[in-house]
């Protein structure tokens, strides 16, 4: 591997001029980030990588037996109070803090790809687009490959999903909310539903509703929507269901998940502060049957004990 042999590099790092008046997610910051004064995420135009990790936690379709390489990126557009992964998402993490070279991060990818892992996730990307474009073309002059699974919140803007059109084999964002005051109180992201809905949408016209899978029975291109049901808010998730089926198809992969788990930071919240009920996550069951969705995933109630990675370890999912 010869990480000085790239062809075009200096054509592939062009990318990252967008983030020179960045307007990538629905911020619309338009924050020079290779200067000291960053936008609402706080981030640089850096590789800002906080762990490059093999994970087996995802959908079935997705990791499979070996799992996939994942790219988790430090800070987020968005601000959910309960994220699982505070520890790498807030944006009050010092701006130095996770710096890559960008050999670095493909040698740790390569590495795992080497393994026998076939797909490659990039988990809230929205605000380091530029970034996730450089490593795929990258790692294609390298004559690498993989799955590339676009793993993001939701909140992007359509023409950001546009230029991973033909780059992204597989979309899985989250549809999280469509009552946009809790949008508002719980993640900081004004018009969630409307940027959520238009970005997936998108991913929709691309990928449609059929999930091409391999023989491994993995899938290869197709879009999957997640949700995940938080305990008081039964509404919202009903809602969100509602939206989907109207607007978008009954016949695309849903993955509805119970795996909400109160972090620290929510642990004494009078809401957040609980699991979900097995009545809650029932009543959001029975609605996605009621719908004529056919297609997707439910979680056991016991799952919110599991998906809790600690990002102090090399591994913050312990595989």
């Amino acid at each position: 591997m010869h990480f000085d042999d790239y062809i075009g590099l200096d054509d592939l790092l062009a990318d990252l001029k967008e983030l020179e008046n960045c307007s990538i997610c629905p911020r619309n910051c338009k924050a020079n980030r290779f200067s000291l004064k960053k936008g609402f995420c706080n981030s640089d135009a850096g590789f800002n990588i906080a762990s490059v990790c093999l994970h087996r936690g995802e959908e079935p379709f997705i990791s499979g037996r070996n799992g996939i390489c994942n790219v988790f990126f430090s800070r987020c557009n968005m601000q959910c109070s309960y994220c699982q992964n505070y520890q790498i998402s807030r944006n009050d993490i010092l701006a130095d803090s996770y710096l890559y070279e960008l050999r670095e991060v493909l040698s740790r990818i390569i590495e795992i790809l080497n393994s026998g892992v076939d797909a490659l996730g990039f988990v809230s990307p929205s605000h380091f687009l530029p970034q996730v474009k450089i490593i795929i073309r990258a790692l294609r002059q390298l004559g690498k490959n993989p799955i590339i699974v676009y793993n993001t919140n939701g909140y992007d803007t359509v023409a950001s999903i546009r230029q991973m059109e033909g780059l992204a084999d597989v979309y899985l964002p989250d549809f999280k909310y469509m009552d946009d005051q809790l949008a508002e109180l719980y993640s900081a992201s004004p018009r969630y539903s409307e940027f959520a809905s238009n970005a997936i949408a998108e991913m929709y016209r691309q990928k449609g509703s059929t999930l091409l899978t391999n023989g491994n029975n993995y899938a290869e291109s197709g879009l999957i929507i997640r949700h995940l049901v938080l305990p008081g808010h039964v509404e919202n998730s009903l809602a969100v269901l509602r939206k989907i089926a109207e607007d978008i198809s009954v016949n695309v992969h849903i993955s509805l998940m119970s795996q909400y788990h109160p972090n620290m930071l929510v642990k004494d919240h009078p809401t957040l502060g609980q699991l979900v009920s097995i009545k809650e996550y029932t009543m959001v069951t029975q609605e996605m049957e009621k719908l004529g969705f056919t297609n997707g995933w439910i979680q056991e109630l016991q799952s919110s004990g599991f998906y809790r990675p600690d990002f102090a370890n090399l591994n913050p999912f312990g595989d």
